[in-house]
Protein backbone atom coordinates (compact mmCIF):
# COMPACT_ATOMS: atom_id res chain seq x y z
CA UNK A 1 0.00 0.00 0.00
CA UNK A 2 2.61 2.46 0.84
CA UNK A 3 4.18 1.47 -2.57
CA UNK A 4 1.06 2.73 -4.45
CA UNK A 5 0.98 6.18 -2.65
CA UNK A 6 4.56 6.56 -3.14
CA UNK A 7 3.44 5.84 -6.97
CA UNK A 8 0.47 8.52 -6.63
CA UNK A 9 3.10 11.15 -4.52
CA UNK A 10 3.09 14.73 -7.00
CA UNK A 11 6.21 16.59 -7.89
CA UNK A 12 5.80 20.20 -6.69
CA UNK A 13 4.14 20.75 -3.47
CA UNK A 14 1.23 22.68 -5.35
CA UNK A 15 0.28 19.32 -7.04
CA UNK A 16 0.35 17.57 -3.58
CA UNK A 17 -1.72 20.11 -1.92
CA UNK A 18 -4.12 19.70 -4.85
CA UNK A 19 -4.51 15.72 -4.22
CA UNK A 20 -4.49 16.52 -0.21
CA UNK A 21 -7.32 18.83 -0.90
CA UNK A 22 -9.25 16.04 -3.25
CA UNK A 23 -9.08 13.53 -0.84
CA UNK A 24 -10.53 15.32 1.86
CA UNK A 25 -13.58 16.44 -0.82
CA UNK A 26 -13.69 13.08 -1.51
CA UNK A 27 -13.90 11.90 2.33
CA UNK A 28 -16.55 14.51 3.02
CA UNK A 29 -18.89 13.31 0.06
CA UNK A 30 -18.65 10.14 0.91
CA UNK A 31 -19.61 10.67 3.99
CA UNK A 32 -22.60 12.81 3.39
CA UNK A 33 -23.93 10.25 0.85
CA UNK A 34 -23.99 7.88 3.46
CA UNK A 35 -25.55 9.91 5.68
CA UNK A 36 -28.17 10.61 3.01
CA UNK A 37 -28.56 6.71 2.66
CA UNK A 38 -27.48 6.96 -1.30
CA UNK A 39 -24.11 5.09 -1.02
CA UNK A 40 -22.86 2.50 1.11
CA UNK A 41 -19.71 1.02 0.56
CA UNK A 42 -18.76 -2.54 1.93
CA UNK A 43 -16.89 -2.37 4.85
CA UNK A 44 -13.43 -3.82 3.75
CA UNK A 45 -13.51 -1.51 0.41
CA UNK A 46 -14.39 1.36 2.53
CA UNK A 47 -11.04 0.35 5.08
CA UNK A 48 -9.40 -0.36 1.54
CA UNK A 49 -9.61 3.38 0.35
CA UNK A 50 -9.49 5.31 4.06
CA UNK A 51 -5.99 3.13 4.32
CA UNK A 52 -5.03 4.39 1.01
CA UNK A 53 -5.37 8.06 1.83
CA UNK A 54 -3.60 7.78 5.01
CA UNK A 55 -0.70 6.18 3.42
CA UNK A 56 -0.95 8.87 0.15
CA UNK A 57 -1.74 11.92 3.00
CA UNK A 58 1.08 10.77 5.40
CA UNK A 59 2.99 10.76 1.97
CA UNK A 60 2.77 14.04 0.64
CA UNK A 61 3.10 15.06 4.49
CA UNK A 62 6.51 13.76 4.59
CA UNK A 63 7.89 15.09 1.37
CA UNK A 64 5.66 18.50 0.90
CA UNK A 65 4.68 19.60 4.81
CA UNK A 66 1.07 20.16 3.11
CA UNK A 67 -2.15 21.22 4.86
CA UNK A 68 -4.40 18.67 5.82
CA UNK A 69 -7.19 20.73 7.25
CA UNK A 70 -8.44 23.80 7.74
CA UNK A 71 -6.60 25.23 10.30
CA UNK A 72 -3.46 24.11 9.03
CA UNK A 73 -3.99 26.27 5.90
CA UNK A 74 -4.97 29.49 7.70
CA UNK A 75 -1.92 29.00 9.93
CA UNK A 76 0.14 28.88 6.73
CA UNK A 77 -2.18 31.63 5.29
CA UNK A 78 -0.84 33.33 8.54
CA UNK A 79 2.83 31.99 8.13
CA UNK A 80 2.81 33.57 4.47
CA UNK A 81 1.57 36.89 5.92
CA UNK A 82 4.24 36.93 8.45
CA UNK A 83 7.28 35.84 6.23
CA UNK A 84 6.83 38.90 3.75
CA UNK A 85 6.47 40.92 6.90
CA UNK A 86 9.70 39.82 8.40
CA UNK A 87 11.27 39.89 5.12
CA UNK A 88 10.56 43.44 4.33
CA UNK A 89 11.58 44.42 7.86
CA UNK A 90 14.62 42.50 7.91
CA UNK A 91 15.38 44.17 4.63
CA UNK A 92 15.35 47.74 6.17
CA UNK A 93 17.08 46.59 8.94
CA UNK A 94 19.83 45.88 6.97
CA UNK A 95 19.44 48.68 4.41
CA UNK A 96 19.61 51.36 7.69
CA UNK A 97 22.40 49.22 9.17
CA UNK A 98 24.91 50.04 6.79
CA UNK A 99 23.81 53.52 5.70
CA UNK A 100 24.34 54.37 10.13
CA UNK A 101 27.76 52.88 9.54
CA UNK A 102 29.11 53.44 6.28
CA UNK A 103 30.79 56.59 6.82
CA UNK A 104 33.23 55.03 9.63
CA UNK A 105 34.14 52.15 7.10
CA UNK A 106 37.55 51.88 5.05
CA UNK A 107 36.70 51.80 1.23
CA UNK A 108 38.04 48.35 1.00
CA UNK A 109 36.09 47.13 4.08
CA UNK A 110 32.70 48.75 2.28
CA UNK A 111 33.73 46.83 -0.96
CA UNK A 112 34.57 43.57 1.47
CA UNK A 113 31.36 43.70 3.25
CA UNK A 114 28.88 44.54 -0.19
CA UNK A 115 30.32 41.31 -1.81
CA UNK A 116 30.00 39.42 1.27
CA UNK A 117 26.48 40.32 1.95
CA UNK A 118 24.50 38.75 -0.75
CA UNK A 119 26.97 35.35 -0.70
CA UNK A 120 26.13 35.08 3.23
CA UNK A 121 22.51 35.78 2.98
CA UNK A 122 22.57 33.01 -0.21
CA UNK A 123 24.03 30.47 1.93
CA UNK A 124 21.61 31.28 4.50
CA UNK A 125 18.82 30.53 1.56
CA UNK A 126 20.37 27.22 0.85
CA UNK A 127 20.24 26.11 4.61
CA UNK A 128 16.82 27.64 4.92
CA UNK A 129 15.30 25.39 1.88
CA UNK A 130 16.88 22.16 3.57
CA UNK A 131 15.79 22.64 6.70
CA UNK A 132 12.26 23.85 6.10
CA UNK A 133 9.66 22.15 3.10
CA UNK A 134 7.14 25.15 3.13
CA UNK A 135 10.20 27.30 2.16
CA UNK A 136 8.61 30.31 4.33
CA UNK A 137 11.91 31.19 5.83
CA UNK A 138 13.60 30.52 2.58
CA UNK A 139 11.61 33.06 1.36
CA UNK A 140 12.55 35.27 3.63
CA UNK A 141 16.08 35.08 3.58
CA UNK A 142 15.98 35.17 -0.25
CA UNK A 143 14.17 38.99 -0.15
CA UNK A 144 17.50 39.64 2.42
CA UNK A 145 19.55 38.42 -0.10
CA UNK A 146 18.33 40.12 -2.69
CA UNK A 147 18.14 43.93 -0.92
CA UNK A 148 21.17 43.07 -0.08
CA UNK A 149 22.21 42.43 -3.63
CA UNK A 150 20.46 45.85 -4.58
CA UNK A 151 22.08 47.32 -2.03
CA UNK A 152 25.81 46.02 -2.82
CA UNK A 153 25.26 47.42 -6.61
CA UNK A 154 24.13 50.61 -5.66
CA UNK A 155 26.92 51.51 -3.14
CA UNK A 156 29.36 49.96 -5.51
CA UNK A 157 28.05 52.65 -8.32
CA UNK A 158 28.43 54.97 -5.20
CA UNK A 159 31.65 54.64 -4.57
CA UNK A 160 32.84 54.40 -7.76
CA UNK A 161 30.74 57.43 -9.11
CA UNK A 162 28.90 55.50 -12.01
CA UNK A 163 26.39 56.18 -13.70
CA UNK A 164 22.58 55.42 -13.29
CA UNK A 165 22.01 52.56 -15.84
CA UNK A 166 18.95 50.30 -16.56
CA UNK A 167 21.56 47.44 -16.43
CA UNK A 168 21.31 47.32 -12.78
CA UNK A 169 17.66 46.32 -13.17
CA UNK A 170 19.08 43.22 -15.32
CA UNK A 171 21.57 42.21 -12.76
CA UNK A 172 19.21 42.33 -9.83
CA UNK A 173 16.18 40.46 -12.44
CA UNK A 174 18.60 38.17 -12.80
CA UNK A 175 19.72 37.41 -9.48
CA UNK A 176 16.22 37.22 -8.53
CA UNK A 177 15.38 34.39 -11.35
CA UNK A 178 18.05 32.40 -9.79
CA UNK A 179 17.22 32.76 -6.29
CA UNK A 180 13.38 31.59 -8.01
CA UNK A 181 14.22 28.67 -10.08
CA UNK A 182 16.77 27.68 -7.50
CA UNK A 183 14.76 27.01 -4.92
CA UNK A 184 11.04 27.34 -6.33
CA UNK A 185 10.18 30.58 -4.68
CA UNK A 186 7.25 32.46 -5.99
CA UNK A 187 8.14 35.24 -3.87
CA UNK A 188 11.42 36.44 -5.56
CA UNK A 189 9.97 34.85 -9.32
CA UNK A 190 7.58 38.25 -8.80
CA UNK A 191 10.59 40.26 -8.31
CA UNK A 192 12.43 39.10 -10.44
CA UNK A 193 9.59 39.67 -13.44
CA UNK A 194 9.31 43.11 -12.29
CA UNK A 195 12.87 44.52 -12.61
CA UNK A 196 12.66 42.02 -15.82
CA UNK A 197 9.93 44.54 -17.01
CA UNK A 198 12.17 47.55 -16.12
CA UNK A 199 14.67 46.65 -17.78
CA UNK A 200 12.74 46.21 -21.07
CA UNK A 201 10.53 49.43 -20.65
CA UNK A 202 14.51 51.09 -20.16
CA UNK A 203 16.29 49.73 -22.94
CA UNK A 204 13.39 50.01 -25.68
CA UNK A 205 13.44 53.88 -24.22
CA UNK A 206 17.38 54.41 -24.57
CA UNK A 207 17.27 52.23 -28.06
CA UNK A 208 15.37 55.28 -29.20
CA UNK A 209 17.65 57.86 -28.00
CA UNK A 210 15.51 59.11 -24.86
CA UNK A 211 16.80 59.28 -21.55
CA UNK A 212 16.11 55.65 -19.71
CA UNK A 213 13.54 56.92 -17.03
CA UNK A 214 11.44 58.58 -19.63
CA UNK A 215 10.19 54.95 -19.89
CA UNK A 216 7.45 55.47 -17.44
CA UNK A 217 6.08 57.79 -20.17
CA UNK A 218 5.31 55.16 -22.33
CA UNK A 219 3.12 52.64 -21.29
CA UNK A 220 3.60 50.16 -24.07
CA UNK A 221 6.80 49.50 -22.77
CA UNK A 222 5.00 47.83 -19.86
CA UNK A 223 2.72 45.49 -22.61
CA UNK A 224 5.97 44.38 -24.26
CA UNK A 225 7.37 43.40 -21.10
CA UNK A 226 3.90 41.92 -19.78
CA UNK A 227 3.72 39.90 -23.26
CA UNK A 228 6.85 38.40 -23.32
CA UNK A 229 5.55 37.07 -19.56
CA UNK A 230 2.55 35.69 -20.67
CA UNK A 231 4.34 33.74 -23.20
CA UNK A 232 6.28 32.23 -20.65
CA UNK A 233 3.68 31.41 -18.30
CA UNK A 234 2.50 29.54 -21.54
CA UNK A 235 5.61 27.37 -21.92
CA UNK A 236 5.53 26.94 -17.73
CA UNK A 237 1.50 25.73 -18.27
CA UNK A 238 2.80 23.08 -20.67
CA UNK A 239 5.75 21.89 -18.82
CA UNK A 240 3.13 21.54 -15.88
CA UNK A 241 4.89 24.03 -13.69
CA UNK A 242 1.36 25.55 -12.48
CA UNK A 243 2.94 27.14 -9.78
CA UNK A 244 5.12 29.72 -11.93
CA UNK A 245 2.95 29.86 -14.61
CA UNK A 246 0.31 31.47 -12.39
CA UNK A 247 2.84 33.85 -11.55
CA UNK A 248 3.34 34.57 -15.11
CA UNK A 249 -0.27 34.97 -15.68
CA UNK A 250 -0.72 37.40 -13.09
CA UNK A 251 1.72 39.95 -13.75
CA UNK A 252 1.63 39.57 -17.60
CA UNK A 253 -2.22 40.02 -17.69
CA UNK A 254 -1.65 42.90 -15.42
CA UNK A 255 0.99 44.11 -17.51
CA UNK A 256 -0.68 43.84 -20.63
CA UNK A 257 -4.14 45.49 -19.22
CA UNK A 258 -3.10 48.40 -16.62
CA UNK A 259 -1.66 50.72 -19.27
CA UNK A 260 -4.41 50.43 -21.30
CA UNK A 261 -6.04 53.00 -19.07
CA UNK A 262 -3.56 55.71 -19.63
CA UNK A 263 -3.25 54.81 -23.57
CA UNK A 264 -7.15 55.75 -23.97
CA UNK A 265 -6.88 59.32 -21.91
CA UNK A 266 -3.47 60.39 -23.16
CA UNK A 267 -3.06 59.04 -26.71
CA UNK A 268 0.48 61.20 -26.97
CA UNK A 269 2.33 58.28 -24.96
CA UNK A 270 1.80 55.88 -27.96
CA UNK A 271 4.96 54.83 -29.92
CA UNK A 272 1.98 54.17 -32.25
CA UNK A 273 2.51 56.97 -35.48
CA UNK A 274 -1.00 58.02 -34.96
CA UNK A 275 -2.84 61.66 -33.70
CA UNK A 276 -3.57 61.34 -29.98
CA UNK A 277 -7.26 61.43 -30.84
CA UNK A 278 -6.68 58.39 -32.69
CA UNK A 279 -4.47 56.86 -30.31
CA UNK A 280 -7.42 56.87 -27.80
CA UNK A 281 -9.78 55.58 -29.90
CA UNK A 282 -7.92 52.31 -31.11
CA UNK A 283 -7.42 51.77 -27.15
CA UNK A 284 -10.72 52.00 -26.75
CA UNK A 285 -11.64 49.65 -28.89
CA UNK A 286 -8.78 47.55 -27.78
CA UNK A 287 -9.31 47.92 -24.24
CA UNK A 288 -13.03 46.66 -24.93
CA UNK A 289 -12.06 43.62 -26.92
CA UNK A 290 -8.78 42.51 -25.14
CA UNK A 291 -10.92 42.66 -21.91
CA UNK A 292 -13.73 40.44 -23.40
CA UNK A 293 -10.96 38.29 -24.33
CA UNK A 294 -9.24 38.09 -20.76
CA UNK A 295 -12.42 37.15 -19.82
CA UNK A 296 -13.55 34.79 -22.32
CA UNK A 297 -9.84 33.01 -22.07
CA UNK A 298 -9.97 32.48 -18.60
CA UNK A 299 -13.11 31.25 -18.42
CA UNK A 300 -12.38 28.16 -20.69
CA UNK A 301 -9.12 27.78 -19.00
CA UNK A 302 -10.07 28.12 -15.54
CA UNK A 303 -7.74 30.82 -14.34
CA UNK A 304 -9.42 32.05 -11.75
CA UNK A 305 -6.38 35.10 -11.02
CA UNK A 306 -7.05 36.00 -14.86
CA UNK A 307 -10.59 35.91 -14.76
CA UNK A 308 -10.38 38.30 -11.50
CA UNK A 309 -7.90 40.90 -13.23
CA UNK A 310 -10.08 40.66 -16.65
CA UNK A 311 -13.50 41.09 -14.70
CA UNK A 312 -12.15 44.35 -12.90
CA UNK A 313 -10.38 45.36 -15.94
CA UNK A 314 -13.75 45.35 -17.87
CA UNK A 315 -15.39 46.99 -15.40
CA UNK A 316 -13.17 50.04 -14.39
CA UNK A 317 -12.42 50.62 -18.24
CA UNK A 318 -15.86 50.57 -19.01
CA UNK A 319 -17.03 52.88 -16.15
CA UNK A 320 -13.78 55.04 -17.43
CA UNK A 321 -15.32 55.21 -20.86
CA UNK A 322 -18.89 56.04 -19.43
CA UNK A 323 -17.49 58.85 -17.18
CA UNK A 324 -15.38 60.33 -20.02
CA UNK A 325 -18.85 60.28 -22.77
CA UNK A 326 -21.61 60.86 -20.35
CA UNK A 327 -20.27 62.87 -17.17
CA UNK A 328 -20.89 66.33 -18.29
CA UNK A 329 -23.93 66.32 -20.03
CA UNK A 330 -26.19 63.53 -18.66
CA UNK A 331 -27.84 64.19 -14.99
CA UNK A 332 -26.27 62.39 -12.23
CA UNK A 333 -28.60 59.96 -11.21
CA UNK A 334 -29.47 58.79 -14.96
CA UNK A 335 -25.44 58.14 -15.05
CA UNK A 336 -25.38 55.85 -12.11
CA UNK A 337 -28.26 54.46 -13.53
CA UNK A 338 -26.51 53.26 -16.48
CA UNK A 339 -23.68 52.35 -14.77
CA UNK A 340 -26.06 49.59 -12.59
CA UNK A 341 -27.36 48.64 -15.71
CA UNK A 342 -23.98 48.14 -17.26
CA UNK A 343 -22.67 46.07 -14.14
CA UNK A 344 -25.96 44.09 -14.73
CA UNK A 345 -25.77 43.62 -18.19
CA UNK A 346 -22.20 42.06 -17.34
CA UNK A 347 -23.18 39.86 -15.05
CA UNK A 348 -25.71 38.25 -17.05
CA UNK A 349 -23.23 37.74 -20.22
CA UNK A 350 -20.86 36.11 -17.37
CA UNK A 351 -23.42 33.71 -15.91
CA UNK A 352 -24.18 32.93 -19.68
CA UNK A 353 -20.62 32.20 -20.39
CA UNK A 354 -20.33 30.02 -17.54
CA UNK A 355 -23.24 28.17 -18.09
CA UNK A 356 -21.85 27.17 -21.64
CA UNK A 357 -18.45 26.05 -20.57
CA UNK A 358 -20.09 24.18 -17.51
CA UNK A 359 -22.25 22.12 -20.22
CA UNK A 360 -19.24 21.42 -22.37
Amino acid sequence: MKATADRGAPATREQAQKRVDEVRAFRAELARLEEEGVLALPSDRADAIRRHHDELLAVLARRFDVDRSDTEKQMSLGMRVASLLGAVALSAAVFLFFYRFWGLLSVPVQIALLVAAPIVAGLGVEVAARREKTLYFASLVALVAFASFVLDLGMLGSIFNLPASPGAFLAWGVFAFLLAYGYRLQLMLLVGIICAGIWIGATLTALRGAYWPAAIMRPENVMIAGALALFAGVVHARRGEEDFSYVYRLVGWIAVLLPIFFLCQWGAMSYLPLSPTAARRMYDVVGFVLGCGVVWIAIRRQWPETMNVGGVFLVLFLCLKLFNWCWDWMPRYLFFLLIAGVAIGLLAVLHRLRGRVMAC
